[in-house]
């Protein structure tokens, strides 16, 4: 009975590098994760001294493997600077939201209530003023009552040096007639900012916290459709952002 040989196959040994593979996704999901809270400390409020202390153990407890792997997407370097910038970013906030509780008394003291209104979003301060309290219809020249309100609004701004001041004027969708002085609602809208910093550079704002802007019809609070929601698209809008300055 002629034998039967039986094939006999080596079994491979397992790389000891590819039994580490998994280290690459652990300290990228790590890295991920981390990047996660820091955008949640943005928008929240946190002990800085437990996040900071917790952000540590963290970093102490992946140290050893962030060593061995240069394939991470963020080095902790990088993560460190993340967190620093959540940090500003947080005390800016927390800043602007005062000086906004400022607005509010401002409009009360000084009768500017149902005439100037304000929001606050992330950080920024937005005072609009309508169109037709500052100037007369299809004029781009300051109406002395217009004038007037600028001084009043020129008390707060110098009150806070810190803020930058962006003057963006609008206009409703109706186009000039073509006969007059103005070709469309761009130089309208652009003029009766530049005219608003003009005042205002007058009155003794710094000069380097002033710009100005014309965007015509876009961004409309409400639809063009009634004579109301046209005045109301009719504005100038004092856009405040807190200066931050380099060490």
């Amino acid at each position: 009975m002629k034998d039967e040989k039986l094939d006999i196959y080596e079994i491979p040994q397992e790389d000891e590098n590819e039994g580490q593979q998994w280290l690459t996704t652990f300290a990228d999901l790590s890295m991920l994760l981390l990047v996660f809270f820091i955008l949640l400390y943005s928008m929240s409020t946190i002990d800085t001294a437990k996040f900071s202390e917790t952000f540590s153990s963290v970093t102490n407890a992946l140290s050893g493997k962030l060593d061995k792997i240069s394939t991470s997407r963020i080095t902790r370097d990088e993560a460190g600077v993340l967190i620093d910038q959540a940090l500003m970013r947080r005390q800016i906030i927390e800043s602007q939201r005062k000086v906004f509780a400022e607005v509010k008394t401002l409009q009360t003291t000084k009768g500017l209530e149902g005439i100037v209104s304000a929001n606050f979003e992330d950080g920024v301060i937005t005072l609009r003023v309508p169109g037709d309290v500052l100037f007369a219809t299809g004029r781009v020249t300051l109406s002395p009552e217009g004038q007037q309100l600028v001084a009043q609004l020129r008390e707060f701004f110098i009150q806070h040096p810190d803020q930058t001041i962006k003057i963006t004027g609008y206009t409703d969708n109706t186009q000039p007639s073509g006969r007059g002085r103005f070709k469309d609602n761009w130089e309208i809208s652009a003029m009766r900012a530049v005219n608003v910093l003009r005042l205002l550079l007058k009155l003794g704002i710094e000069p380097s916290r002033l710009t100005a802007t014309g965007l015509a019809d876009m961004n409309p609070l409400y639809p063009n459709t009634t004579p109301a929601y046209r005045g109301k698209n009719r504005r100038v809008e004092f856009v405040l952002e807190k200066r931050v300055t380099g060490r």
